[in-house]
């Protein structure tokens, strides 16, 4: 098999899907065109702040694309890359996109509220309280994973003590790129350009950061690209979305459509050859295909964490309801697209049906493309950096999202039911900077644990939250007197799935308690936040799944839009 005919049917079976079946949902739910969405209803200059439809699309697809669809791909080539690549295609198209355009839609149909919020409109509030607090536990594990994934890109040294020049520019660059995001957001806000204006003044911004970044590297170790990185959380969590991260999201995705479109013209000029096994068998190095496969690929093929950047941030920037498409169904199949093109450039590199030994996803990756740019005349040096700034923009643009809906999931937590007052804690935890700290000190701890120990576990709680907004979403459908039977097979299988994983996250962490190794705060927190969301999960399910029986709202009226 080659790379060019598994990219090419990808890029077929995508296009048909938003033509047919993306446009057929919208068909079936409806749209209005002349409606006044949330962001014009309600724009405060920080959270609803209407945009164009280019540029909420590059705010949910930098948001939601993150490390996923490079690293789970990449890490579930164990498997053969036949069951990764069948995962992702029928994944993106009838699991991830519907959910990600549902959420969305469902949010700026009520208002922009969140997802805990429209849980509570159309489930009740205690169904919110527990969503709510999955949610929150959910966020510190993103956080975490992403970040060490970030620090060891970034890290400007080898294991042998040697220079790591292109991570070492990757860094720089991205710290070039916080203050030249808000200089840029601040020119939008003050000057208002025109769309082609503001991409002129975009790409020569880009190039101008990538020169000066690669010129420039900026060499430090692990630990302090931790604080680094952290530091970046709490302010992208606390300054207004105009200021940093919708003009930040516009600029990396010039970045990261260029890296998809790099790797699949890499593909076309090189039709490399697939250098791994077809299907390795359902059991590979301990773990079973099912449910492995199913939270390893997660980007690319369906995300929880994707339906809280559609309620949360997304929905309070769009302008027009006929936006909703492109953003919601069609970010997600770009996204799927570049999981397959992950897959294929790391399946085409791989020698004797294994991956190169040593190197994080990322690293895999950003050489193999890196390699594909040489071919334009770029120097070695120089595109591996680019591609390496490409990647890691990946997870820079998800986490100062989540460190955002991390805040705002537990300040929406603490907040009293109606008729009853804050107490003087609940005041105290709910300020935008303590909360925010509380949410990115737990985090941090997690984090020392390192990606790959957090990853299964980030995946199970992940694609289990992907199965708690479909069963909420399909009591939204319900009760609003919407057809909603297309969500039901896809929350079954995410919901049998994830509970499997979690069950083998938590026997595994056991297993050190038992035969030693354990270390409370990191094996601890895992366990306790394991154990915590596969109670909230059965809960939150167990509450919906008697309003998606009954069609009725617990203590609320449902609305009829």
């Amino acid at each position: 098999m080659n790379g060019l005919t598994l990219v090419g049917v990808s890029i077929a079976v995508l296009l048909i899907a938003y033509v047919t079946y993306g446009r057929w949902l919208v068909k079936t739910w409806g749209i209005d065109e002349n409606a006044r969405t949330p962001a014009w209803r309600f724009e405060d200059g920080q959270d609803f702040a209407p945009a164009s439809r280019f540029t909420v699309f590059a705010h949910q697809f930098s948001s939601v694309t993150g490390a996923g669809p490079v690293t789970g791909p990449i890490i579930a080539a164990m498997f053969g890359w036949v069951p990764a690549f069948l995962w992702l295609l029928i994944g993106g198209v009838f699991f991830g996109a519907v959910q990600d355009f549902t959420s969305l839609y469902a949010s700026v149909k009520n208002d922009g509220k969140s997802m805990g919020l429209l849980i509570e409109r159309y489930v009740g509030r205690t169904g919110r309280r527990l969503f709510l607090l999955f949610c929150w536990l959910f966020t510190l594990l993103v956080i975490a994973a992403f970040s060490d994934i970030i620090t060891g890109t970034f890290n400007g040294f080898t294991r042998d003590g040697g220079q790591n020049t292109p991570g070492a520019a990757a860094g720089s660059i991205s710290m070039l790129y916080i203050f030249v995001a808000m200089a840029f957001g601040l020119f939008i806000r003050r000057v208002k350009p025109g769309e082609g204006v503001k991409l002129l003044v975009g790409v020569v911004l880009i190039v101008g950061m990538l020169a000066l970044g690669i010129l420039n590297p900026l060499y430090l170790d692990v630990p302090t690209w931790r604080y680094v990185v952290f530091a970046y959380c709490f302010i992208a969590s606390v300054l207004p979305m105009w200021l940093l991260m919708q003009p930040r999201d516009y600029l990396s995705s010039f970045l990261l459509l260029g890296m998809i479109a790099g790797g699949v013209v890499g593909v076309l000029a090189t039709n490399p050859s697939i250098e791994m096994p077809a299907f390795t068998g359902f059991t590979v190095k301990n773990q079973p295909l099912f449910p492995i496969l199913f939270i390893t690929i997660a980007c690319g093929a369906v995300s929880g964490f994707h339906s809280l950047v559609s309620s949360g941030t997304s929905s309070k920037s769009i302008s027009n309801e006929r936006d909703m498409l492109t953003v919601g169904y069609g970010s997600m199949l770009v996204e799927t697209l570049l999981g397959v093109v992950a897959l294929v450039i790391a399946c085409s590199v791989a020698q004797g049906g294994a991956l190169p030994a040593g190197k994080i996803p990322f690293q895999i990756f950003a050489g193999a493309v890196g390699g594909f740019f040489t071919m334009f005349g770029l120097p070695q040096n120089v595109s591996v950096a680019i591609m390496t700034m490409c990647v890691s923009a990946l997870a820079m643009t998800t986490i100062d999202s989540v460190a955002r809906i991390g805040r705002m999931s537990l300040q929406e937590l603490l907040v009293p039911s109606e008729g009853h007052e804050m107490g003087a804690l609940a005041k105290f935890l709910s300020n935008t900077y303590v909360s925010t700290v509380l949410t990115l000190a737990l985090s941090y701890a997690l984090c020392l644990a390192g990606y790959m120990s957090i990853w299964p576990l980030f995946g199970a709680a992940n694609q289990l939250l992907s199965a708690l907004v479909l069963v909420s979403l399909a009591v939204f459908l319900r009760v609003t007197g919407r057809k909603g039977w297309m969500l039901y097979v896809p929350m079954t299988f995410m919901f049998v799935v994830t509970m499997s994983a979690l069950v083998m996250s938590v026997y595994g962490i056991c297993g050190k308690l038992a035969n030693g190794g354990f270390v409370f705060m990191v094996d601890g927190l895992q366990l306790i936040i394991a154990l915590a969301l596969m109670t909230l999960a059965v809960l939150v399910v167990s509450h919906c799944g008697h309003e998606l029986v009954t069609g009725k709202v617990e203590g609320a009226a449902a609305a009829a839009d």
